[in-house]
């Protein structure tokens, strides 16, 4: 059994590795918000020595930062030729929407109990990509629509939920790319996201749910598709 003096030497031992640690955090956060906004495609280089001096880090940091990001299925090392953002699998697309019917079916259900503020931030985020759209600035669409199923799933009030998306909705960026052109996929679903955000505000919770389920189905069904076509096997 740990003592409570056994932990504490051990955290003494790692103390030396906090700092470093805390900003290889902030390293693979900052790449994973550049994947979660779409500027790091499937099969897009990382390399090591101009990342590095870009993040003013080590590259021993930001090597640690890699594996992270790995561990989370958002990049791959190959051998001999360096670490690349990972392109997902048929699988993997199933999974994620596996997952996120879990949890935004959660965020839905408990959005009475979330109180207003955060059920009008789902209201305004819908609003960001409806000004987007009509700027003609589709790839934020794309952006705002990742926001839009974060702030649903926040609902739950959750800081685990929160951090469980915000790995999630990386990877389904990247599934996004295999879409080709960001108008013609988000554009059929800016207004079931307004429907969504409107539905939350009248708190009909149970109609919001059902279309919440329809709409992560049809869009499952329409990534899977595609992908099909790409990679017939």
């Amino acid at each position: 059994m740990t003592t409570q003096d056994d932990w504490i030497a051990n955290l003494k031992a790692a103390s030396g590795d906090l700092a470093r640690s805390s900003t290889v955090t902030r390293v693979a956060d900052l790449l994973r918000q550049q994947i979660t906004d779409g500027h790091l495609v499937p099969g897009a280089a990382l390399p090591e020595k101009l990342l590095s001096e870009a993040a003013n880090v080590s590259r021993n940091t930001m090597r640690e930062a890699f594996r992270l990001l790995a561990q989370e299925g958002l990049v791959v090392h190959e051998f001999n030729r360096g670490v690349f953002v990972r392109s997902l699998t048929l699988a993997d697309v199933a999974d994620v929407y596996r997952v996120r019917r879990i949890l935004e079916g959660a965020g839905v259900r408990n959005a009475a109990e979330a109180g207003p503020e955060p059920v009008a931030r789902v209201g305004a985020v819908v609003a960001e990509g409806e000004r987007a759209a009509a700027e003609g600035r589709w790839a934020d669409v794309g952006t705002a629509d990742i926001r839009f199923h974060q702030a649903v799933a926040a609902l739950c009030g959750s800081p685990r939920v929160d951090d469980m998306m915000r790995h999630l909705l990386a990877e389904l960026r990247l599934v996004f790319h295999v879409m080709g052109s960001a108008e013609r996929f988000h554009g059929p679903y800016l207004p079931r996201n307004r429907r969504l955000a409107d539905l939350l505000a009248a708190g009909d919770l149970t109609t919001a749910d059902q279309e919440l389920r329809a709409y992560l189905y049809d869009a499952e069904a329409q990534l899977t598709a595609a992908y099909t076509a790409v990679e017939p096997a």
